[in-house]
């Protein structure tokens, strides 16, 4: 009985080989389950990976689109602000040239006057030669002057008007009607006329000083393109640009030449 009983424990020790067998391959399984999952999740690591860089690369073109955009915006901007430079500074050129078409120039020489040197520029009474004195100042400094106002407003016609105090005129025989058009195209001498009227003393230094600044032109070139027109204002304005009153008083402060520019009419 007790070698039975031996022979059934040393059997029994021997039948752990099956459950050990088990555990091996048990644990073979658990192994190859962790290398399923490791698999299984690179692969989704790798997955994630492929989607993350193809969401970049749409990221990095929709940033490089925006960017373009952007420039393009930037550069179509500035292009919109230069338009409105341009546009600027045209409306400010208008208004410039609107500002001085309002008011154009204007030159006063009055018989009160002397220039630089002293010399006086006064008519001698009831004559229209041009002294000494206002020819020179004419020629150096009425002369630039009208060039450079010419620039400013071309095709504008010069408008020379003679104005005259109140005094009545010492020799009341006109020659004008005979001898005026003769003076204004040249075939005779300004001091060939005789005022019978302030009227007629007024346009004939007006007058002369027009042939003076036609002179002018043809010796030095300058003054190109102008055209003059003499005028007379006579007595009737004071320098204000008011009517004068009856007064036979002399006045030399009334006494003067004013050079205009005038845009030229069309008749409608």
């Amino acid at each position: 009985m007790r070698r039975r009983d031996r022979s059934t424990d040393s059997d029994e020790d021997l039948n752990i080989w099956p459950a050990f067998t088990d555990l091996m391959s048990n644990a073979f399984m658990i192994i190859n389950l962790f290398l399923l999952l490791a698999l299984v999740k690179s692969a989704f690591l790798k997955s994630t990976a492929e989607n993350t860089s193809d969401q970049l690369a749409k990221a990095q073109r929709e940033i490089a689109e925006i960017t373009q955009i952007l420039n393009d915006s930037k550069s179509e901007l500035q292009l919109k602000n230069n338009y409105l430079n341009e546009k600027e500074n045209e409306i400010k050129g208008l208004q410039q040239k609107i500002e001085s078409l309002q008011s154009p120039p204007l030159i006063i020489i009055k018989d009160s006057d002397i220039d630089s040197e002293k010399r006086p520029l006064k008519f001698e009474a009831g004559r229209a030669d041009l002294p000494e004195g206002l020819r020179l100042f004419i020629d150096n400094n009425v002369v630039n002057q009208l060039e450079s106002f010419a620039k400013q407003y071309p095709g504008y016609v010069v408008e020379i008007i003679g104005h005259t105090d109140g005094q009545e005129t010492v020799a009341p025989i006109s020659n004008l009607d005979q001898t005026l058009e003769n003076v204004a195209i040249g075939n005779e001498s300004v001091s060939n006329l005789k005022a019978g009227s302030n009227a007629d003393l007024g346009l004939m230094r007006a007058l002369a000083v027009v042939k003076n600044l036609q002179a002018v032109q043809q010796k030095t070139g300058q003054l190109q393109g102008l055209k003059f027109r003499a005028y007379s204002a006579a007595q009737l304005f004071l320098p204000t640009g008011e009517y004068a009153p009856s007064d036979r008083a002399p006045d030399p402060t009334r006494r003067r030449i004013e050079i205009r520019f005038t845009p030229p009419a069309v008749e409608k």
